[in-house]
């Protein structure tokens, strides 16, 4: 009888078994950094001895799979089919399968209706997703599982891609937290991504097969699964060989083949597909020739600040420290702006023991000779570093950068900084910065990205981009993210493009995500005449030549570009004009210590979950705080807040005991505006009206099971834990209505709610199959019209209370409408009240312009208690919308909240002291329209944009950057005004 082979081509590794019959005679696992068609022919030819002389039947199967099968001429099998395939072989009772391999993961329910779910664009929550949080941390993976292991507590971080965990897991890192809990928290992410992202609303129970390289390997992996889906032993069953599950499924499959073939076919085969034809979507090449190459080097060696030997010289110096999201950079400068010394090298996770080790060198380099007069540290680190090493002071990294630019360019324009996984844009005018564009949490258009294709493909980041500075035919990837961008990359490599070809084309479209989706230029004249580029990623030539081939222009790369923000820091620590600086000496440093510890608050009902970093001489840094109530800082007046008013305000509702009994309502999405009117309204027809609790974390898991979209607005999958505290509560009745229309404001061309606050009560009626078992009232109703409603209510409610009387609805629909239409005018009066305190007591305001539901605090993250922190009186957008006229906008007005904002965006244009900012929802489509018209009413009367996105990921980090360059800005415009007015006073 003939043997079976399987073949599993997944998009990292190669797996290939050999059967005679059950008897497994060969197995082999091993990546094949791209190099597909070389590996596979090479592991088989590893095989040899185990297949010897006789003939075989063979199926390939796996993601980078078809394009072999299809080139060898072999049978292929899809990889879900080839699961189930393994599934009965193994002649286990299983009700669900979980497979996590490479990029790809799968759910394939067995029992209860055969189904299977499938990621499709996103790699989140698969190996490729955990092989980049291990070279973040900069450890093994064998050592991030063991270290997952030892863990005391459970971080939230978004898995969603590699590109958003970074965005969470970095300021942990530079805050101290312990890298075992971070391990853990990265698997946890991964578990959560397989319910939320893959199962979406089905329910996961039964017996649970494992299979795939992750789950076979990642013991913290299996473990956080279990935990979760609270599996016990006999539940969750871990095959012996279930990372080559698919590939037994294929041999399995591939005895039903009718073509037998020999070793010597077989190999042949192989080989003769690594002579495709090459695609024809390429580009124009990076550089024509060598000599073409040579002079951009030449012209760009230009930009340079001199350099003189620490050793070669005496008098003060000042230090700058950039702590980045990846990297830390340090310069030590003289009076005269040279740099003595300089350091630019990976975080690998623990920026306090490299800063420690830098300073230590620093201060035996300055012996007696140089005095560091002044130091200054800037980056997402800043706080931690400053705090450990008793640093002078700390400035946001977006006016560290403005510094160092303007330093090799006067009359800068423009500039353009990428780092590791952020992007900063500034536009400059009348010398000063006129507004900052910061990419979200997507860094597509960094250096990571690349990096991070480079590392799948077994390349350094530096030999990976020499690769592709004459690379003839870069391959046109688009302008996309990174999990897309993963698709684009595997079809390039099966038609034949070369790690060259790859490489080219990965650094144009760095540089096309940056212009296109974070600049967002329509042309390369509004980015100026004088451009300087800067950041680590900027050192990539060929990034550097892209940019300048798609401006049409050349711009000006410094020599120190990746370390312009230290540089910056150094300037600014000059300028302070310091005559001693309190930097950490080296006996102290000789001694210096420093743990950390994952506590959380209890001080008030936030419970934020804190990082306390220790140092040797007892002192602390805490972090994570929305307060500065864990700080020990003793309790100050609060500044007027909007958010916080309107808040306690729907605290204050009280719940009235009433003859039909009680009534349910969701706290969510649209309920935060229009609370009043339904509490009102089931108030006097005699109900109890009870509210869910407001939102938190736990909140979100309870109902996390039934979200069957992962794509959707954080507020929208609140909703589904609303309803489980509603029914938690005892509630047997919830209302909770479809709202095509809002009221009607007369701001705009007509006054919709958007499609998923209009109709997400039809979604959930459908998804969380509690509701079948109590009265789920989701009735169409129009608030914007009262006469209809009152008549449409009645034929509802009666159908269900025969009791109830038009009368009696009548009367209540009165009293609703009035008590809403009170509470906004309180909402506006209150307004009025907080902008006086301000303007009386000469502070900064804060518009935070959002959605009703923006106020919730597990939707904002505490977003406008940080900003109060500054010093700033926050203001939300409904409490001065009405202070000017309607605006008049260039695309089609027809959402209530939406011109609310466009309206408060002018209002802020006619005050001085006060800025707007806006608050959008991941998953948010229709914001992608407000974001642009908000901006451009802003920018027009010369004013700051400042945008924040926010879902479940509680990460301040980001936020408050973006915060401070606002102040920042604010600042260097009043300063440059004065300067402007001293001027013209001394003429």
């Amino acid at each position: 009888m003939s043997l079976s082979i399987g073949i599993d081509i997944g998009s990292t590794t190669v797996k290939v078994v050999v059967m005679d019959n059950d008897e497994i005679l060969f197995k082999h696992y091993e990546r094949h950094y791209s190099q597909v068609r070389q590996k596979t022919a090479e592991i088989f030819k590893k095989a040899k001895n185990a297949i010897g002389t006789r003939p075989f039947k063979v199926a390939i199967s796996g993601s980078a799979g078809f394009g072999v099968a299809k080139a060898a001429k072999l049978e292929f099998i899809q990889e879900v089919f080839a699961t189930g395939e393994a599934v009965r072989h193994s002649g286990k009772p299983i009700d669900i399968v979980i497979e996590l391999g490479g990029e790809d993961a799968k759910i394939l329910f067995l029992t209860g209706g055969v189904e299977e779910r499938m990621n499709g664009t996103c790699a989140g929550g698969t190996g490729a997703f955990i092989d980049q949080m291990a070279t973040l941390l900069d450890v093994s993976m064998d050592e991030l599982d063991r270290l997952s292991l030892q863990a005391h507590r459970i971080y939230p971080i978004a898995s969603r891609c590699g590109v958003f965990a970074k965005s969470d897991i970095q300021p942990l890192l530079n805050q101290g937290a312990a890298k075992a809990d971070i391990a853990a928290s990265i698997f946890q992410a991964v578990v959560d991504q397989t319910i939320t992202g893959l199962a979406q609303g089905r329910r996961i129970e039964g017996r649970i097969g494992f299979f795939g390289g992750p789950l076979f390997f990642f013991k913290g992996l299996r473990k956080r699964f279990v935990e979760t889906l609270k599996l016990t032993e006999e539940n969750a069953i871990f095959p012996e060989l279930g990372q080559f599950s698919v590939a037994i499924g294929s041999a399995v499959f591939s005895r039903n083949n009718t073509e037998e073939m020999t070793f010597k076919e077989l190999i042949e085969r192989m080989e003769d597909t690594a002579n495709e034809v090459r695609s024809s979507h390429y580009l124009e090449p990076l550089f024509s020739n060598e000599d073409d190459y040579r002079a951009f080097v030449n012209r760009h060696a230009k930009a340079t600040t001199p350099q003189i030997a620490i050793e070669e010289y005496s008098g003060n110096a000042y230090l700058g420290i950039d702590c980045g999201s990846t990297t830390t950079k340090v310069v030590l400068i003289s009076e005269q702006a040279e740099i003595l010394y300089s350091y630019y090298s990976s975080n690998r996770g623990n920026p306090v023991d490299i800063i420690r080790d830098q300073l230590i060198k620093i201060w035996q380099l300055c012996a007696d000779r140089v005095f560091i007069r002044a130091s200054v540290v800037t980056g997402y680190g800043e706080e931690l570093i400053k705090s450990a090493f008793d640093m002078d002071a700390g400035i946001v990294e977006t006016m560290a950068h403005f510094k160092a630019a303007k330093f090799f360019c006067p009359e800068v324009d423009f500039i353009l900084d990428i780092g590791g996984q952020d992007m900063k844009c500034f536009k400059v005018k009348n010398d000063s910065v006129d507004s900052i564009l910061l990419n979200e949490a997507c860094s597509s258009g960094c250096g990571s990205f690349i990096e991070t294709f480079a590392r799948s493909m077994g390349y350094e980041i530096e030999d990976f981009s020499k690769h592709g500075i004459f690379s003839q035919y870069p391959v046109d990837l688009g302008s996309r993210c990174t999990v897309f961008m993963n698709s684009s990359v595997k079809q390039a490599q099966k038609e034949g493009a070369s790690v060259e070809d790859i490489s080219a084309g990965l650094s144009m479209s760095v540089v096309k995500n940056a212009i296109y989706k974070v600049i967002r230029a329509h042309s390369a004249d509004e980015l100026g005449d004088k451009i300087v580029v800067q950041g680590g990623t900027f050192y990539n030539d060929a990034v550097l030549r892209s940019f300048e081939k798609e401006l049409g222009k050349h711009v000006i790369r410094p020599t120190i570009a990746g370390l312009m923000g230290a540089y910056g820091a150094a300037l600014h620590a000059r300028d302070m004009n310091l005559s001693a600086s309190t930097t950490m000496k080296p006996d102290k440093l000789a001694t210096f210590k420093h743990t950390s510890k994952a506590v959380q608050c209890g001080l008030c009902n936030n419970r934020c979950n804190l990082t306390v970093n220790t140092f040797a001489d007892g002192k602390k840094y805490i972090s994570g705080n929305k307060c500065e109530r864990p700080l020990g800082v003793k309790k100050s007046t609060p500044l007027p807040n909007m958010y916080t008013y309107k808040l306690n305000r729907i605290k204050a509702l009280q719940q009235v005991e009433g003859k039909r009994g009680k009534i349910g309502i969701p706290l969510g999405l649209n309920m935060y505006e229009n609370i009043p009117f339904w509490h009102e309204f089931f108030t006097m027809l005699g109900f109890e009206v009870v509210l869910s609790d407001i939102s938190s974390t736990e909140l979100y898991n309870k109902g996390r099971y039934s979200i069957p979209s992962d794509t959707v607005c954080y507020p929208a999958k609140l909703m589904h834990g609303h309803i489980e505290s509603l029914l938690e509560k005892g509630v047997d009745t919830i209302f909770y209505p479809c709202l095509t229309y809002n009221f009607d404001e007369e701001k705009g061309d007509n006054h919709y709610n958007c499609p998923v606050v209009a109709y997400y009560p039809e979604l959930m009626r459908a998804n969380i199959a509690k509701l079948q078992d109590i009265t789920f009232m989701y009735p169409y109703f129009g608030l914007h019209r009262p006469k209809d409603f009152v008549k449409k209510a009645y034929a509802y409610f009666h159908g269900y209370y025969a009791d109830m009387t038009q009368s009696e609805i009548k009367v209540a629909v009165k009293k609703a409408y009035e008590c809403y239409y009170k509470w906004q005018n309180d909402l506006i009066l209150e307004g009025a009240k907080v902008i006086e305190y301000a303007k009386k007591n000469k502070l900064q305001m804060v518009v935070l312009a959002g959605r009703p539901y923006h106020i919730d605090p597990e939707i904002n993250h505490g977003i406008d208690q940080l900003i109060s922190s500054f010093g700033i009186v926050v203001l939300s957008e409904d409490c001065v919308s009405d202070l000017v006229l309607p605006q008049r906008v260039n695309v089609l007005n027809q959402w209530t909240y939406h011109s609310r904002l466009y309206n408060a965006a002018k209002y802020c244009t006619l005050h001085q002291d006060t800025e707007l900012v806006q608050l959008v929802s991941f998953g948010c489509g229709i914001d992608a329209i407000t974001t642009d018209e908000v901006r451009d009413i802003l920018e027009r009367s010369g004013k700051l944009y400042t945008q924040l996105k926010i879902d479940e990921i509680n990460n301040l980090g980001a936020a408050k950057i973006r915060i401070r360059s606002m102040l920042g800005a604010i600042e260097e415009r009043r300063n440059t005004a004065k300067g402007g007015m001293h001027h013209a006073a001394r003429q």
